[in-house]
């Protein structure tokens, strides 16, 4: 009866340290306890209704894409069977795990890491045609969202996108939440080299949300840090007219 004892013990102390190591992640809160719902709730949202507005930034070539916050991995299996290579970033243990059983696919790669730091993920020092934030940056705060912002800039590709949602309205009970303006982030996008394509305001997906008002702004950045290495080795000797293709010129 004692080993009985012993071996229960041991086994709830596994699972409260796997709950601990979901929640000791800034701005995970209450997803790791609320994960069985959470699984239940996102299953029924469309991947081609909730990204509507940006698809048109994916590229049709098979491309590399990083999903920051990937969840259940909704998004991460949608670009996998338009034949894109997905890495899928989720720190929170049951939502990974979920998403691994839900979405085996040899083009998703799935990586235990978070913001703001990414470390795990810029030590493999790689970039990204296109890099996802849904619904992530929200959860940082102010000064968490400063460290965070370079990080993210260095992982996407020269002329590559990142795509970010931003919501407003209240915050569901246990989670963390900031009001994030997108003026704000646009302005620590561009101290990177990210250049704003695109800024939408819309309705949420979900009725559950729209009845609570509750609303997103997407926001859809392209990489141009040469322009900023430009200006800061050349100064005048180098011209520059605006547009996706541009590229350095030497003042004539």
């Amino acid at each position: 009866m004692s080993a009985i004892r012993s071996a229960s013990l041991s086994m709830c102390l596994l699972i409260f340290d796997a709950l601990s190591m979901s929640i000791k992640v800034s701005g995970t809160e209450g997803y790791a306890e609320q994960a069985q719902a959470l699984v239940e709730q996102w299953q029924s949202i469309s991947f081609a209704d909730q990204h509507r507005s940006v698809l048109h930034l994916i590229p049709d070539a098979s491309s590399r894409i990083l999903d920051i916050g990937s969840g259940l991995g909704t998004d991460a299996a949608a670009f996998a069977a338009m034949g894109h290579t997905v890495v899928a970033v989720e720190p929170v243990d049951a939502l990974r795990t979920a998403g691994i059983d839900l979405h085996s696919s040899p083009r998703i790669e799935w990586i235990d890491d978070s913001l703001p730091d990414l470390a795990i993920l810029l030590s493999r020092r790689e970039t990204f045609d296109v890099v996802m934030l849904t619904a992530v940056w929200m959860h940082l705060d102010e000064q968490q969202r400063r460290r965070a912002m370079p990080n993210v800039s260095s992982l996407v590709c020269e002329g590559g996108v990142l795509i970010m949602s931003l919501r407003h309205g209240p915050v569901p009970y246990g989670r963390r939440m900031f009001d994030v303006t997108p003026e704000e982030t646009i302005q620590l996008a561009a101290s990177e080299g990210l250049q704003v394509v695109q800024r939408l305001h819309t309705e949420s997906v979900q009725q559950s949300n729209r009845n609570m008002g509750v609303s997103w702004t997407r926001l859809a950045f392209e990489q141009r840090s040469w322009m900023i290495a430009m200006s800061a080795g050349f100064g005048a000797n180098y011209v520059s007219t605006p547009g996706p293709q541009q590229r350095p010129q030497k003042a004539q």
